[in-house]
């Protein structure tokens, strides 16, 4: 489970975030969405221990994250293409995660085989640098990346954007599955409404750093979370 308590960033006096409880529980495919500036990725750098909180604190699985990185070897992400490392190809960067992860290459190529509807021939052995790869598959490197090793918990920032439609079902099809297979918590944040209704068992709208609505996805959610972006 995470829980974020009294948790608050300011910046220059400016509250860009202020939640006063959140609770995910485990196994939850948990949706965050808001317009440019609500506060998303804010979010997800505190869960993640990136930036230091103004007040309260987040805690995953009983660990408080700013406190102890004990809950580093069981969470995994992916939030922009800063995450990756420009130099390596994409097999030298999973091999190098899967290292992290307590993996071998064989394991990672086994692991790996079974994402080439996502890579689409366009990824592996084309002995490019992930700095040379387009917006998109630098993505789809991520995301797959932040899948290594069977996490328990996975928090992914935008994974729509920048990929073509194709992708965007099957990496839709990939996330509800592995959320069914494997108990993971999911964290996604989107500007999608569509996606994020069709992924997410539940789903918080932020807006200017607070919580809006939060929701249990249902048959009427995407209609609902229309309605209200469109006031």
């Amino acid at each position: 489970m995470i829980k974020a308590t009294e948790l608050s960033k300011k910046y220059g006096g400016v509250t860009v975030l202020n939640i006063a409880t959140l609770e995910i529980p485990k196994g939850q495919s948990f949706g965050l969405v808001g317009n440019n500036g609500a506060g998303k990725t804010t979010f997800f750098n505190l869960v993640l221990d990136l930036i230091n909180p103004t007040t309260g604190n987040v805690v995953n699985h009983k660990i408080q994250v700013n406190i102890s990185e004990d809950w580093k070897p069981f969470t995994a992400s992916f939030i922009d293409e800063s995450f990756l490392i420009g130099y390596l190809t994409p097999e030298e960067y999973f091999y190098f995660i899967g290292e992290l992860r307590g993996m071998n290459k064989a394991d990672i190529d086994v692991f790996l085989s079974q994402f080439d509807e996502i890579f689409n021939e366009e990824i592996l052995k084309k002995k490019k640098y992930l700095r040379d790869l387009s917006k998109g598959n630098q993505k789809k490197v991520g995301i797959i990346a932040a899948l290594i090793g069977n996490p328990e918990v996975i928090v992914l920032d935008e994974p729509f954007a920048n990929l073509d439609p194709t992708t965007q079902i099957r990496l839709k099809k990939l996330l509800r599955d592995l959320t069914i297979s494997t108990n993971a918590t999911l964290l996604i944040s989107s500007h999608d409404l569509g996606h994020v209704t069709e992924v997410c068992d539940r789903i918080v709208v932020l807006e200017k750093g607070e919580i809006v609505k939060d929701l249990i996805t249902s048959a009427e959610t995407l209609q609902e979370l229309e309605t209200y972006f469109s006031v």
